[in-house]
């Protein structure tokens, strides 16, 4: 297996390159051969290449451990370079990754860690938080005050009366302690090694143990002075411990993923090799599949991804077969990341359990089928929308995640220009008219309708929407669900809706002509209509419904406005950085020379990607006496754009640039989303 490892050599020093995860037997027997053949052919300068290892297991951080103490009996080395930030915390946090091994002039471009706790003073807690500048000399007084009362100490009680937080805490007694201190992740331990201490104790302790090194247990917890609590977790494991100090909700948190015995553990988790080998597929057994369904690795499963899926903020759950694999995707800020991979003969009880959570038929396997399910997880209701369609190698299903607590239902809040909010308040001033907000799936559309209409809610009006499916349930709305099962689609009840004496109607989406042309109306007819289309941009809106057949006398007295919008990836507050701008684009788009841009450089909080959260990019365009008589003329998509340019209306592009020059979001963002050059 060591010939599976980039092998080199640079003058005195040898770079070893492991490739992928360093969590199964295999992967760590290559890279310890490897090792061993370097040090008998008297190589004993090594570096570890880790750009491209994605995570390292107790059984590689023990053949690091032993290779490190051999080559430095030999009078060598071990030295790492280019390990992600989630490989170089595991390092850290193990001991395995000091000053010393993570940054060293002597090659390339290198790691370097953040606190180097060799070279700092000794200092009182209270000397320290002074220096960072969280707390006061006032402050640090009452507390030593209080605690010749209370006997508690000083950090404690300036945590609990609030004046400094829990992570400040933790970041001086880092310093002070010479503890290292990271924000809990997934990756950051291991299940093994946090079952060598029963569930209840770690709950009770408040810990989490992380990873064993032969006699050596990593452990988090957040207060290092409970020495009764840490003799207990010794003499049960047996080991000496190495503290790590973490928050006491990220703990708690990751506890629950620790013990579960879900998707996470070895049984269920298998990453099976791929061949080209053409299988024929068998018959499925499904008396089988469904009393799996039934079994509580298969719920534990399915309530772990939820329970994740809701932690990590994501908006969609995608659960797909392959050939010899199933595969569970999450979209986070409009990214799909694989975050598990199961057998392939799991796939079928996942999707019976699923199933039978939305009430649905789980016999069915051919037809496409939609439901849905209310689940509380963490604190919270979460609305899940469930959508199946089979596929050649079994149905796929995609979870929508509709977490009502993270739902925006304020304008002011939409992350709108000051500009183009004015536009948008201006055209909900309006008595009447059609209103539109177009961009494709997943551009937040429908939070920027609920937005608005809980903007113009008022028990002076009659406010009804009709919604394919109401997503969220507003106060002194009346909301109606299309129901085409029934045959009542959008067009036939919007046109009992105007029986109901509304003064505003919000319609879900414009689907086909009757439903445009009756919407045209009913805004002609003295209501405010306010609905979406799925365009690129907002001159595509106005050809689409020309397109759809509405005259275009009609909309261009019926249309008061249309909104378009796209989501971009805002950047990491946690880790951004800023740099100077090319020069050519400071000339292309007329920038400032002061100019600044802002990128992510990749953290835990943003689990590396450095983008972190959305935000909204628009663009409105205003009816107006001009573009009124120009789309009376039936005019084309390229004259309307032209009509919007000469009028100065800022595009997409032009307001995605912006808020790139205003450092939150990345060019390259803006036109990943836009396809603009």
């Amino acid at each position: 297996m060591a010939e599976d490892i980039t092998h080199s050599v640079i003058g005195t020093m040898t770079y070893l390159a492991p490739v992928g995860s360093l969590l199964d037997e295999a992967p760590c027997i290559a890279l310890e051969n490897a090792i061993s053949g370097c040090i008998q052919r008297n190589q004993n300068q090594l570096v570890l290449d880790l750009e491209g290892v994605t995570i390292l297991g107790s059984r590689a951080l023990e053949i690091i451990q032993d290779s490190n103490e051999k080559l430095l009996h030999s009078g060598g080395f071990l030295k790492y370079v280019n390990p992600s930030a989630l490989v170089k915390d595991i390092l850290i946090v193990t001991g395995l990754g000091d000053q010393t091994a993570l940054s060293t002039s002597s090659f390339g471009q290198i790691f370097s860690v953040g606190e180097d706790f060799s070279t700092m003073p000794s200092m009182k807690l209270g000397d320290i938080l002074l220096e960072m500048g969280v707390a006061t000399d006032e402050l640090v007084a009452a507390a030593m005050s209080m605690q010749s009362k209370s006997h508690k100490r000083i950090g404690k009680i300036l945590v609990e009366n609030g004046s400094i937080s829990e992570n400040d805490l933790l970041k001086a007694l880092s310093r002070q302690l010479r503890i290292p201190h990271i924000s809990m992740r997934p990756g950051l331990y291991e299940s093994t090694a946090a079952h060598l201490i029963p569930r209840e104790i770690t709950r009770r302790l408040e810990v989490l143990p992380m990873f064993k090194v032969h006699d050596t247990l990593t452990l988090a917890t957040m207060d290092p002075h409970a020495i009764p609590a840490l003799d207990e977790v010794q003499d049960i494991s047996g080991c000496k411990l190495r503290l790590v100090l973490a928050n006491r909700e990220e703990i708690l948190k990751h506890q629950i993923e620790a013990y579960s015995d879900n998707a996470f553990s070895a049984e269920l988790v298998e990453n099976l090799a791929t061949d080209i080998e053409l299988v024929e597929q068998a018959q499925a057994d499904y008396t089988q599949i469904d009393e799996m369904a039934g079994g509580s690795p298969v719920i534990n499963l399915v309530n772990g991804l939820i329970q994740r899926a809701v932690r990590d903020g994501a908006s969609d759950i995608h659960i797909e077969s392959g050939r010899n694999r199933s595969f569970v995707r999450f979209r986070i800020d409009g990214v799909l990341y694989e975050v598990l991979s199961t057998r392939a003969d799991l796939h079928p009880a996942i999707v019976s359990r699923l199933k039978v959570m939305a009430n649905l038929d789980i016999a069915e396997r051919r037809l496409p089928q939609d439901g849905r399910m209310q689940v509380t997880t963490q604190g919270r209701s979460v609305d899940l929308r469930f959508s199946s369609l089979s596929g050649i190698y079994g149905e796929k299903v995609v979870l929508r995640v509709l977490d009502k607590n993270n739902s925006i239902l304020d304008v002011e809040k939409l992350g709108m220009s000051s500009s183009n909010l004015t536009r948008l308040k201006k055209l909900l001033g309006r008595s009447h008219g059609l209103i539109l907000v177009t961009g494709p799936t997943g551009s937040g559309k429908t939070t920027t309708l609920y937005a608005s209409i809980n903007q113009l809610k008022s028990i002076e009006k009659n406010i009804v929407t009709i919604e394919d499916p109401v997503e969220y349930q507003l106060d002194i709305i009346n909301q109606n669900q299309v129901n085409e099962a029934i045959g009542l689609p959008f067009a036939k009840m919007l046109k009992h809706v105007l029986r109901q004496d509304p003064d505003i109607i919000m319609v879900g989406e414009i689907r086909d002509r009757e439903t445009a042309e009756i919407a045209v109306q009913a805004a002609l007819t003295g209501h405010l209509v306010l609905s979406t289309l799925h365009t690129n941009d907002a001159v595509g809106a106005l050809s689409r419904m020309t397109d759809m057949g509405v005259e275009p006398y009609l909309l261009s007295s019926a249309l008061a406005g249309v909104v378009a919008q796209r989501l971009v990836r805002g950047v990491c507050p946690v880790c951004k950085t800023t740099y100077l701008p090319p020069p050519e684009l400071v000339t292309k788009y007329q920038w400032p020379e002061t100019a600044r841009l802002t990128k992510g450089r990749g953290c835990s909080a943003c689990y590396d990607s450095g983008y972190r959260g959305r935000l909204g990019i628009h663009e409105i365009i205003e009816s107006s006496d001009g573009l009124q008589q120009l789309m009376a003329k039936n005019p084309t998509k390229a004259e309307l754009q032209a009509f919007t340019a000469a009028e100065g209306y800022p595009t997409l592009f032009d307001d995605g640039m912006q808020r790139a020059l205003e450092g939150r979001t990345t060019i390259e963002e803006v036109a990943r989303v836009i396809h603009a050059g």
